[in-house]
Formats: structure tokens, C-alpha cells, sequence
């Protein structure tokens, strides 16, 4: 795939860069390890105040950096604002609570003495180097919330984003240049996927973390496991969205429509499949339906555009062959089904797709079990909690999940019986800086966000100190 511009509302390619050869590679990975072995012997105060002012600049920036992200992927530029706001957010939260989240852990002398220590330490110290392969989905975001814990840790980074978000990548390379981080500690790589393995296996890297697909994912814990390095993988889903008989359904169907339509349908965290007790099936399905009839499709720098085009065209020849062969197989189009009319034409040839809602869906179609990446639901009717719980955990997904209920018992139920990274009760799944972030089964593993994902990347290091032993905390001012 080429490292270049193209616009996904037209199709104009706007601007390519050649990927990086081998030699700049070497300098790049010579400066990022040249970068740790000084950066990581910061303290917090300094790492705070860095990072304090890259948000601060990405705030400045915000209306340049949505456009450029809206040109380069397709999102709504009322979204692309949004996500610079959130990515100013979460450094400024990291830049707080960093300190208190890696603080040393001291357990009780009396629980050590056993061992001959007169006291034990917890240490949290950086591993290094960490590779990150980034989408372009949430071209910012994706990146600040590995990049924001993993800097205030210690580490330095080294950024191969997607091919098709490349302005947007070499963007944050020069944030945090900007923000006074030293040379070599945030280094953006334009290089394509198969550069990514010698970059992996090289020993200056110390770990690495993916955002993407199913078939990226197994190729980096591959590489990293011959490795024996660490890896946090975060490799999609097909949330389930429960509706249940005590719900408010008025506002289930208006989230409903905000959850799967966000991103233009493109977000790992979208609600895909929507799972609705017969009590309340009809009143939800023709709420949601109107709803995602009634979303506008258009251009995505217009701030009254709510669904944008997809990425890529291929993005959407996969979207139209699952819509394709459920219909085939017999499921039923409530709303969209194929790509929009009337756009005018300097839209007609960008990759638009309508936004969908297919019913009738069984386990011979595709669409049961793939991950749709596009404004596309599938709907569901359920006799009871149990075929929902059944159906919602019939995926080899597990990111997140999302139920509306007000009754307890079904809540209890849900939170203990659901096979996913979170559970969202009457609302819809977000990312926030102070959760921690995930999924189980084909979803992933690791964390990221909150205390858990700090720490993914930090080496937890025993601190034992015997008799006699200088500097113990006993001695220490």
C-alpha cells in the first residue's frame, strides 16, 4: 500500500511520501535508544510539564489537525475536532496521575520478614524503546493514549502508523518535538508493513503495541514471541447492544444510532449488533431504523455531516460484500443497503456507503460472525436475558458490550455473564483516560488508559534490602 494522501470523499490523491530506507530506519532506532538512556532518568515533574505543553500546542492546533485528519480518513470534521480535544485530555490526565500510578508499593515488613529482608520495595521503572503500529481509524487518539502513559513511564517511541494517515503521523512527531521532548524520544517510521518485523525483532525495541486487524495482530505477538517481547494487542470487535424490557427505549434507539454510526460506523468500539427483548423489539427497531435513516450523509468537512465516507475503497467493497451475501441468505433490509444517491458530484466518487440496518439475521451469513467496519447494524430479536446473554457471547469478539436495563438482577447478570472488556450499562461504550481499555478473546490482550495501561510497558522490579544493606528506606530522607 502507498504512504500517501487520498482524500476518501473524492478519491483525490493529494500527496505521497516515500518510506523510509533502510539507513534512515538505523538512525531512527539509534536515536530513539540514544533518547532512553537519558529521558528515562527524568523525573515526573519534568515529564509532566512536557507533556502539558504538547496539549496545550494540540489545542492550538485543533481546527488544522481535524481537517487534516477529515482530508486524510473521512471523519466528520465536527468528530476529528472532538478527538483532538480528548487526546489534549488524556495527556493532561497522564500528566497529572502518573506519579501516583507508578508509585513505589511497599509491602508490610512483617509480611517479608520470613525472607530475611528488613524491607521490600516495589519499583515501576520504563522498559524503553516501544514500537507502536497505529490505525488510521482514530488517527490521534489511537496514538496519544499509548503514547501519553508510555512517555510519562520513561519510555520513548517509535510511531509506524497506518499508510493512509501519514500527514496526521508526521503531525505528532513534530507535537512533541515542538513541546521541547528531547530528539529521538517520539519518532514517527514511514515505512510500510513489511518493514515492521526487522523493526521488531531489532534489540533496541524494547516492546511493542498494535491497534488493528486480526491477521496484524497474530503477525506482530508472532514476531514479539520469537522475540520474548511484550505486546498489548487491541484487535477489533462486534459489540453486542442489549436492549431489555425495563430499558427506556426512547433514548436505547438514540444512543443506539450515535454507537453504531460514530466514525462514519468505523470504530472497534461501535455497537454492531443489537440484541432486542421481543417486549420491546418493535418500538426500538422502527426508532432506530428512523434514526439512521434520518442520519445526513455528505461531505465531512461540513459540520451538518453525520456519516462521511469509509476510508478506503476497499473498506467499502468488504462492507457491501457481507451487506451482499446476508441479503442473500435471506436477511432483510430495513434502511440503506448500498451506497447513497444525490450527493452531487463532487462526491461521486468518493467511497460513501448508507447507513444500514439488516434484520433477519442468521448464523449461515457472514455478517454473524465478521466484524462490519461501516454504517452497518444487524438486529436481533430475543425471547429472554439468557438467548441474549447466549447471543451477545456468540463472537469471537470480546471487546465491549453495552446493556440497557433498570432492573439490578439483570445488571448483576450482565456484569458476571457477558464476555467482553466492559460493560456499558444505559449508555454507549467510550475510551476515557482513567478506565482501563481492552478486550478478551479475538479482541486481544493487555490494557491500555488508566493505571493498567501505564504500566503495561514498565518493568515492576523487586527491591529486596538485607542486613546491612546501604540506602534502605529506613535510611533514606
Amino acid at each position: 500500500m502507498p504512504i500517501a494522501t487520498v482524500n476518501p470523499a473524492n478519491g483525490e490523491t493529494l500527496r505521497r511520501f516515500d518510506a523510509l530506507g533502510t539507513a534512515e530506519i538505523e538512525q531512527r532506532l539509534a536515536a530513539a535508544a540514544t533518547a532512553f538512556r537519558h529521558y528515562r532518568t527524568t523525573g515526573f515533574d519534568e515529564r509532566a510539564r512536557l507533556l502539558g505543553l504538547a496539549a496545550d500546542l494540540l489545542d492550538e492546533d485543533r481546527q488544522d489537525i481535524a481537517r487534516t485528519m477529515t482530508t486524510e480518513m473521512g471523519k466528520p470534521v465536527t468528530a476529528a475536532r472532538a478527538e483532538a480535544a480528548k487526546c489534549a485530555k488524556a495527556m493532561r490526565w497522564y500528566a497529572a496521575h502518573a506519579e501516583e500510578l507508578l508509585a513505589d508499593e511497599h509491602p508490610a515488613p512483617a509480611d517479608v520478614a520470613d525472607s530475611g529482608a528488613l524491607a521490600a520495595r516495589v519499583h515501576y521503572r520504563p522498559l524503553g524503546v516501544i514500537l507502536a503500529v497505529m490505525p488510521w481509524n482514530f488517527p490521534l487518539w489511537q496514538v496519544v493514549r499509548f503514547a501519553a502513559p508510555a512517555l510519562m513511564a520513561g519510555n520513548v517511541g517509535l510511531l509506524k502508523h497506518a499508510s493512509n494517515v501519514p500527514q496526521t503521523a508526521l503531525y505528532l512527531e513534530g507535537l512533541f518535538r515542538r513541546a521541547g521532548y528531547p530528539a529521538g524520544c517520539f519518532q514517527t517510521l514511514l515505512v510500510g508493513s513489511g518493514a515492521v518485523e526487522a523493526v521488531l525483532r531489532d534489540s533496541r525495541v524494547a516492546a511493542a503495541t498494535l491497534t488493528g486487524s486480526e491477521p496484524a495482530g497474530r503477525s506482530v505477538a508472532s514476531i514479539a514471541g520469537d522475540e520474548v517481547k511484550h505486546t498489548v494487542l487491541e484487535l477489533g470487535g462486534s459489540d453486542p447492544y442489549l436492549v431489555l424490557p425495563s430499558a427506556d427505549v426512547a433514548r436505547a434507539a438514540r444512543t443506539a444510532v450515535t454507537a453504531r454510526a460514530q466514525n462514519n460506523g468505523q470504530s472497534c468500539i461501535a455497537a454492531k449488533r443489537f440484541i432486542v427483548h421481543t417486549e420491546v423489539y418493535e418500538e426500538f427497531a422502527e426508532r432506530f431504523t428512523v434514526g439512521m435513516r434520518d442520519l445526513t450523509v455528505g461531505d465531512p468537512m461540513q459540520d451538518s455531516t453525520d456519516v462521511g465516507p469509509l476510508s478506503s475503497e476497499q473498506g467499502r467493497a468488504d462492507l457491501e460484500e457481507l451487506v451482499e451475501d446476508a441479503v442473500r441468505r435471506g436477511a432483510d433490509v430495513l434502511c440503506g443497503g448500498g451506497r447513497p444517491e444525490g450527493l452531487g458530484p463532487e462526491l461521486a466518487n468518493g467511497w460513501f456507503y448508507a447507513p444500514t440496518v439488516l434484520t433477519g439475521i442468521t448464523p449461515a451469513m457472514r455478517i454473524h460472525r465478521e466484524e462490519t467496519f461501516g454504517p452497518v447494524a444487524t438486529l436481533y430479536r430475543v425471547e429472554s436475558l439468557d438467548e441474549a446473554v447466549v447471543l451477545a457471547n456468540d463472537s469471537p469478539f470480546g471487546l465491549s458490550s453495552n446493556v440497557w436495563t433498570r432492573d439490578p438482577d439483570e445488571t448483576r447478570r450482565c456484569v458476571r455473564d457477558l464476555e467482553a472488556g466492559g460493560v456499558f450499562f444505559n449508555g454507549m461504550t467510550a475510551s476515557h483516560p482513567a478506565l482501563p481499555f481492552g478486550g478478551v478473546k479475538r479482541s486481544g490482550y493487555g490494557r491500555e488508559l488508566a493505571g493498567h495501561g501505564i504500566r503495561e510497558f514498565c518493568n515492576a522490579t523487586t527491591v529486596w534490602y538485607g542486613p546491612e544493606a546501604a540506602g534502605t528506606p529506613s535510611q533514606e530522607t
